[in-house]
């Protein structure tokens, strides 16, 4: 049996925005029920479209809008990125020198106050003042090495570095055999007397020993 073409359902229309709630119905002839449903189903939508549109502003307010630049500075040779070697033999160029120097200085830090060291040994006073110098140093200039390397002013940023492996390795050592309890204190003379400037100690006599 042939349907008759009057009554056919129309064709499942292609997805579009949110405008076809608002369509007229086509110009096909479709039951009661049918009629009913599409009605019911675009005042769903429709009541959709209206609830995102007023809640739209608020809802994008709630975010806040950045923009990153895609220009990067142009390579200088010898300067930042553009460096390419140290001049030093056995030391390659490290464009991530700065920030290591702040993980390595601060795990000396780290170190020294979780040991038993005390706060007035002087070799503690010195290694934390030379640490929290360098840090500040680094993280006020983390893409400035060339600056890092004036403030600091001991060598390459990549010399930074090795020096504080050094300082740990020295850090070890001096935990290890306690070393705080084997100085002691001396008296230091200023502005000693130039014609009395050997103290105690004959050194006539000493030079007569050794001879």
């Amino acid at each position: 049996q042939q349907k008759n073409p009057a009554y056919e359902d129309p064709p499942t229309p292609k997805p579009r925005r949110l405008a076809h709630a608002f369509a007229p119905l086509p110009k096909r002839k479709m039951s009661t029920a049918r009629i009913a449903l599409v009605h019911f189903a675009r005042g769903v939508a429709a009541r959709r479209a209206t609830n995102l549109l007023n809640r739209a502003p608020s809802s994008l307010s709630t975010f806040s809008c950045r923009s990153f630049s895609t220009e990067e500075a142009p390579l200088v040779p010898g300067i930042g990125k553009g460096k390419t070697s140290t001049g030093l033999v056995g030391i390659p160029v490290d464009h991530e020198a700065v920030p290591k120097m702040i993980v390595k200085y601060q795990a000396i830090l780290d170190k020294i106050a979780a040991s038993d060291m005390p706060e007035d040994a002087q070799y503690r006073i010195d290694v934390e003042k030379i640490c929290r110098y360098r840090i500040k140093a680094a993280q006020e200039n983390l893409d400035d090495p060339e600056k890092v390397e004036e403030l600091c002013n001991c060598g390459q940023v990549e010399e930074l570095v090795i020096q504080a492996d050094n300082e740990m390795e020295c850090l070890d050592m001096y935990l290890e055999n306690r070393v705080w309890e084997l100085t002691k204190d001396v008296d230091i003379e200023y502005n000693p007397d130039p014609e009395d400037d050997h103290g105690d100690i004959d050194w006539t006599d000493s030079q007569k020993t050794s001879s």
